[in-house]
């Protein structure tokens, strides 16, 4: 297994995804101990001290008032852990709880969180060994932290609950003995250590982040596509239109709809005699539609990779000035906000790529070609459904696009009285990066057919690699077929990332913001 060493504070997206797309384990950097140790230390002195410090040597929440003794501590922090143990529904996959890992090594390891560098050990240990808690996906609204999904995740460490290994679900003792890894008993402040903070909906939201990249990048190259099947007009790609503008994903988009199309035959054809002035906005406005949900996406982005890197449990251990202060970085606004920027993005790229499917399968609207791409309509129906498949998807995404991070509730006696809802607000992206696949993989199927409708002309050499890499999977339709496999495999490239891949050899798009 690859392992990956990362810089607390410093750890890119590229590393990320990494760990997310190749399973790779992580440990920190050694030299993140000196600060972690100094932390704990400190925690250690207050847990013996008489003044009172939250999490330390009292309650949680609305109990924080209440003063638990020294001997208590350990018992303090292992009821913290399991009576947090109450999340519901289906366990999230193994590829995002190994993330969410990763980024609470990420978060102790700047040392101002107060562990031990045994229980860094154990999180890093359970990576490399495939240990991997199980988790249940609802439960958190986002502050104090995601409290439950983190709970089950330290309980696995503490050999309670339920943890995968080597693709079974077993007792989480079991697991960690069978890879022969010990329980942690935890000292003062760990367990709240633990559960405080972002990392579930921050993992949540980074695997949106890195699907609907892909996602963006496929539904470019089928609206490239589309424009070809469709004998659609390249002049409103002119990179000076866009210059005046001004915004670089509108630029961007632009420049690699123009580089995809560059030296299609399909597109010379036409370019003197066509009665045409101007194309529907699905055609004539993808860079504009498509280029502000890139913008939208690389900021997002950032925000996630700032946030990645972030100290965000509570109370927090200030070492160099030799305080133990409660504050609420716990709070995952940024995270929701985040979310639903890219809610947004992902609900207006299926949006226009679903209406550049229903031009293509429309014969008033798509130049000639056959009513729903079949070489004989009537017979047979061709594409007629898979268009409504896509607009049922469209729409799911539209209604899941709708902000969450808007909508607070009181929790926990009204101690935690505003919460950020990040928790569900990233999770939704996971179906609805799904439902854009679908759509885009459609696209891609009705753009393939119509494009082979108009040889002998043939499209660019670019888009000629990617349709003959839909070919390897899907054959073109004749007569009326069962479908519903063909849209899953077309769907799997989009999402797989093969058709951004073939159609060039580098990033159609730099996500750097």
């Amino acid at each position: 297994m690859t392992q990956l060493t990362l810089q607390p504070g410093n750890t890119s997206l590229r590393e990320l995804q990494i760990l997310y797309r190749s399973g790779a384990s992580a440990v920190l950097d050694g030299n993140a101990r000196v600060g972690v140790d100094a932390a704990a230390a400190q925690v250690a002195r207050a847990a013996q001290g008489t003044a009172a410090v939250y999490g330390v040597n009292t309650g949680f929440g609305k109990l924080a008032s209440v003063k638990i003794n020294p001997q208590d501590t350990e018992t303090l922090q292992r009821n913290l852990i399991l009576s947090h143990c109450s999340g519901v529904g289906d366990a999230i996959p193994t590829a995002i709880a190994r993330l969410m890992m990763a980024l609470k090594l990420l978060s102790l390891g700047r040392g101002a969180s107060g562990v031990r560098w045994l229980v860094i050990e154990q999180i890093q240990d359970m990576l490399a060994k495939g240990v991997t808690p199980v988790v249940p996906a609802q439960g958190s609204v986002g502050a104090s932290g995601d409290l439950a999904p983190l709970a089950h995740m330290a309980a696995a460490m503490l050999g309670e609950g339920q943890a995968e290994l080597d693709g079974t679900i077993l007792p989480a003792a079991e697991a960690l003995s069978k890879a022969g890894l010990k329980p942690i008993v935890l000292g003062a402040k760990e367990g709240l250590a633990l559960i405080n903070g972002t990392q579930f909906s921050t993992a949540f939201a980074l695997a949106g982040y890195f699907d609907a990249q892909r996602n963006a990048e496929a539904a470019i190259v089928a609206s490239a596509l589309s424009t070809d099947a469709v004998m659609g007009s390249t002049a409103p790609l002119q990179p000076e239109i866009h210059a005046l503008r001004g915004h670089r994903g509108q630029i961007d988009v632009a420049a690699a709809i123009r580089d995809l199309m560059q030296g299609s035959e399909i597109r010379e054809s036409h370019r003197d005699g066509d009665t045409r002035v101007q194309d529907p906005y699905c055609i004539r406005c993808q860079p504009q539609v498509t280029g502000a949900a890139i913008d939208l996406l690389r900021q997002a982005g950032r925000t996630l990779e700032i946030e990645a890197n972030a100290v965000t449990d509570n109370p927090l251990v200030l070492a160099d000035a030799g305080l133990i202060v409660s504050g609420g970085n716990f709070h995952a606004e940024p995270v929701a906000f985040a979310a639903d920027q890219m809610a947004l993005a992902i609900a207006e790229i299926g949006s226009i790529s679903q209406r550049r499917t229903a031009v293509m399968v429309d014969p008033t609207l798509s130049f000639d070609l056959p009513p729903f791409l079949t070489p004989d309509p009537g017979l047979n129906s061709g594409y007629m459904i898979a268009e409504v498949t896509t607009a049922a998807l469209m729409s799911e995404n539209k209604h899941l696009a709708t902000p969450c991070s808007t909508d607070s509730t009181p929790t926990s006696a009204n101690q935690e009285d505003h919460v950020s809802m990040a928790a569900h607000g990233a999770r939704r992206l996971v179906q609805m990066n799904a439902n854009l696949s679908n759509i885009v993989g459609v696209e891609l199927l009705c753009a393939a057919q119509g494009v082979e409708c108009r040889a002998p002309l043939k499209t660019s050499n670019k888009l000629q690699t990617v349709l003959a890499r839909l070919r390897e999977d899907v054959p073109s339709l004749g007569n009326d077929r069962y479908m519903a496999p063909e849209l899953k495999l077309a769907a799997g490239l989009v999402a797989g990332g093969d058709i951004s891949g073939v159609a060039d050899s580098e990033q159609l798009i730099d996500w750097k913001d």
